[in-house]
C-alpha cells in the first residue's frame, strides 16, 4: 500500500493577495529568563562587544533579517517602570519582577536596547505599561524617546548621552490586558478607555506614530470577540492595529493533530478581521484596522521545568523550549498562515528571539546555535519579500482529533518582481510518505528552478543542541523541476520546502 499523497496548485501572476509588509518577520525580546541577560547581553562572554552584547548572537539575529523587535514585554511590561533602566547603571534599582517572579537588575534598559537594535539593523516596537501605570507614564516615555529636546524628559535623555531621539514609530498599548495573570488586568471597557486616553497623549507628543491596541490574549479566552468589539468601539479612530497572540503545543504527542493547528491560526485571523470590519461598518468609517500578530510560536516543552524554578533569582533559564523537527514544520505552516492574510496581517513577532521559546539558543559563557525553528523563519524572511500570490490548491486530506479535512499540502508563494524571483513555501504534513506536488505556473513559463531547499529528518523529535547544532539543517537536495509549464516535485515525508524559481537574466 502506497503512502504517497497528491496535491495540485495553480499560480497565476495576476492573482494577488498583497505586498508583504516586512514587519511580518518581526521578533520579540522580553525581560524574561535569559532573553536579555545571557542572551543578547553577556559582558563576560568572549564575543562581547564594548557594550556587553554578544557578537555571536548579533550575527545570528542579523542572519534572520528581523525588521522590528517588540520590547520590553510581554507580561513584564505591565509592572515595569521604564525610569529604572535609564541613567547611570550604578544608580539603577534591583526590582522584584512579579510577572515571572524574578529579580530585575535593570542593567539593560531602554537606551542599551536602542544601541543593540542599531547593532543588529532592526527597529524597536516599544510597549508601554498600561497595567500598573497609565496615561502619565505613556506621555513621559514617548517624550523621552521621541521628542528632540527642550523639555524635561527629552533633556533627560540628552543628559544620559543620547542627543538624538530614538524616534520609535510603532508602539504597543500594553500587553494582554484581558488576562487574569496580567498585573493590572482590566475589563474591555476599562482597558479601552485607558488605551484611548493613552493614544491621545502619545499622538500629542508625536502625531506620526502607529499604535497597536491589545486584542484577546488568545482565541480561547472566554471574552474573545466581545473584547475586540468593545475595545475597538472605544479606540477605532485612535489606533492602527489590533494584536493577536497564540501558542501551540503537542502535549498529547499527536503529531498529525499538532501539524493541523495552523488551521486554528487561520480561523483566529479571519475572526479578528471580521470583528474589525464589523466595527468599521458600525462606525461607517473609511478606515481599516489591520492586524499585529505580535506573539506566535510553539510553546509547551518547558512548562514542567519552569514550575521548578526558584523564585527571585536573576535571569533563570525560563521558557527554554528545545525545538524538534515537527515544531519547525508547524512554525513553517504558521508563517504560511501569516502570509496567506498579508492583506491584513501587517506586523508579526515570533516570540521570542533568544533563549526564551526562541530560534536562537545560547550557553552562558559558551556557544550560540540555531534551533530547528530558525530555518523556516530564516527562509520566509529572506525569500518571502514581495507580493503574495493567491494559490488555488487541491490536495489529498486527512482528519485528526480536532480538525477535519486537513490538506496534506500547506503552501503559499511570494513573487519578488524587482528580482524576477518566485518562491514557493510548502509543508508536507504527510507523516507516512511523500507528497506528489504539481503546480501549474501560469504566466511564469520562462522561469526556471534555481534551488529546492528541504528541511526534514527521519526522527520527528530530532533537535539541535550545543553539542550537536547541525542535527536538523536544511539541504538543497529537493527534486523540483519544470516540465511543460508545470512545477513538479515529490515533497519528502514530513518536510518544509522552499522552491525558488527565477527568470533567466538577459
Amino acid at each position: 500500500m502506497t503512502h504517497t499523497r497528491k496535491a495540485k496548485m495553480i499560480l497565476e501572476k495576476d492573482y494577488r493577495i498583497s505586498e508583504v509588509d516586512p514587519r511580518v518577520y518581526g521578533s520579540f525580546v522580553e525581560h524574561l529568563g535569559r532573553a536579555v541577560y545571557g542572551g543578547i547581553y553577556e559582558p563576560d562572554h568572549n564575543t562581547a562587544d564594548r557594550h556587553g552584547f554578544r557578537e555571536d548572537v548579533a550575527s545570528l539575529v542579523k542572519e534572520l533579517r528581523v525588521p522590528i523587535v517588540r520590547y520590553p514585554g510581554g507580561n513584564f511590561v505591565s509592572g515595569y517602570n521604564w525610569e529604572d533602566g535609564v541613567g547611570p547603571k550604578d544608580k539603577r534599582p534591583h526590582r522584584t519582577e512579579l510577572a515571572w517572579r524574578t529579580i530585575e537588575t535593570n542593567e539593560v534598559g531602554l537606551n542599551e536596547f536602542a544601541d543593540w537594535a542599531k547593532k543588529v539593523n532592526t527597529d524597536v516596537m516599544m510597549a508601554i505599561n498600561l497595567g500598573s501605570r497609565g496615561v502619565d507614564a505613556a506621555r513621559n516615555l514617548i517624550e523621552y524617546c521621541n521628542h528632540p529636546g527642550g523639555s524635561y524628559y527629552s533633556d533627560l535623555r540628552i543628559s544620559h548621552g543620547y542627543a538624538d531621539p530614538h524616534n520609535y514609530k510603532l508602539w504597543c498599548l500594553g500587553n494582554e490586558m484581558d488576562g487574569p495573570w496580567q498585573i493590572g488586568a482590566k475589563t474591555a471597557y476599562e482597558y479601552g478607555r485607558l488605551a484611548q486616553e493613552s493614544a491621545k497623549v502619545m499622538r500629542g507628543i508625536d502625531p506620526d506614530i502607529e499604535l497597536v491596541v491589545c486584542g484577546s490574549s488568545n482565541r480561547a479566552m472566554p471574552t474573545f470577540a466581545e473584547w475586540e468589539a468593545t475595545v475597538l468601539d472605544l479606540t477605532y479612530h485612535d489606533v492602527d492595529y489590533i494584536s493577536l497572540h497564540t501558542y501551540y503545543g503537542n502535549r498529547d504527542n499527536d503529531t498529525a493533530n499538532f501539524l493541523a493547528r495552523s488551521l486554528d491560526m487561520d480561523q483566529f485571523i479571519d475572526s479578528v478581521i471580521a470583528i474589525c470590519d464589523y466595527v468599521k461598518a458600525k462606525k461607517r468609517s473609511n478606515k481599516t484596522i489591520n492586524l499585529s500578530f505580535d506573539e506566535w510560536n510553539v510553546w509547551f516543552h518547558s512548562n514542567e521545568a519552569d514550575r521548578k524554578i526558584e523564585p527571585w533569582s536573576i535571569a533563570p533559564p525560563q521558557l527554554e523550549d528545545v525545538y524538534t523537527l515537527e515544531d519547525a514544520l508547524l512554525v513553517g505552516s504558521m508563517l504560511i498562515s501569516l502570509l496567506r492574510r498579508a492583506d491584513r496581517v501587517k506586523i508579526a513577532c515570533m516570540a521570542q528571539l533568544v533563549n526564551v521559546i526562541s530560534p536562537i539558543m545560547t550557553e552562558t559563557g559558551g556557544p550560540a546555535w540555531r534551533q530547528t525553528i530558525f530555518y523556516p523563519f530564516l527562509h520566509a524572511s529572506v525569500f518571502g519579500r514581495g507580493v503574495v500570490l493567491q494559490p488555488i490548491i487541491r490536495s489529498d486530506k486527512y482528519d485528526s482529533k480536532d480538525f477535519t479535512d486537513v490538506p496534506y499540502l500547506d503552501s503559499i508563494a511570494v513573487l519578488n518582481e524587482e528580482s524576477d524571483e518566485l518562491t514557493v513555501f510548502a509543508v508536507n504534513r504527510n507523516l507516512e510518505g511523500g507528497l506528489e506536488f504539481d503546480c501549474d505556473l501560469r504566466g511564469f513559463n520562462d522561469y526556471t528552478v534555481t534551488e529546492h531547499i528541504v528541511l526534514t529528518h527521519d526522527d520527528l523529535k530530532a533537535t539541535n543542541t550545543a553539542r550537536q547544532p547541525n542535527s536538523v539543517i536544511p539541504i538543497s537536495n529537493g527534486d523540483a523541476r519544470i516540465e511543460a509549464g508545470s512545477l513538479t516535485a515529490v515533497l519528502s515525508k514530513a518536510s518544509w520546502n522552499v522552491i525558488r524559481l527565477a527568470k533567466p537574466k538577459g
